[in-house]
């Protein structure tokens, strides 16, 4: 009797936005006392240009924002990252999108950074628009890589975190 090989099901990635509870004491803050801590209350003066990192989409044309200092890879290795990001004020958390890309990747010239479960990067890739999925493929191929980070490739500035998600985890 021949063997039947059990197909077992692909694995799938997901990417959540920031949590809202995680700026939410900023949003009340006047001029001012975002000054103090080194943060910038903005309007949009474009439909694109000041990507969010709660919806994961990009504020509309007359949206407010907060532009503010992210630890994005809080790890305690050289590997420890912070930068600037923006978040619209008016911002929901967006639905985790799995084994899809959020709006805000769409066009952007991105920097693929995978990490060890330690926080240790192990691997990196830039990518051009429409080729991501091919690197995120490519990054989880390596069992060393646990998540990957997404930067916009030019401004340097965090995008959003890639979990591994499904069965080949």
């Amino acid at each position: 009797m021949a063997e039947t090989a059990v197909e077992l099901p692909a694995m799938t990635y997901r990417i959540m936005g920031l949590p809202r509870s995680s700026f939410a004491p900023y949003f009340s803050m006047d001029g001012q006392e975002l000054a103090r801590i080194g943060a910038l209350r903005l309007v949009a003066d474009a439909d694109r240009g000041f990507p969010c990192r709660i919806s994961l989409r990009d504020a509309d044309r007359g949206e407010s924002v907060l532009l503010l200092n992210f630890v994005s890879h809080p790890v305690d290795n050289p590997y420890r990252t912070t930068h600037a990001i923006f978040v619209r004020e008016l911002a929901e958390e967006c639905e985790p999108y799995v084994d899809c890309l959020p709006p805000v990747f769409d066009g952007r010239h991105l920097s693929l950074r995978g990490f060890a479960q330690g926080g240790m990067m192990v691997d990196a890739l830039l990518v051009g628009p429409g080729k991501v999925e091919d690197g995120i493929d490519r990054l989880f191929a390596n069992r060393d890589v646990a998540c990957i980070h997404v930067h916009n490739a030019a401004y340097g500035c965090f995008a959003a975190r890639i979990e591994r998600h499904g069965a080949d985890q």
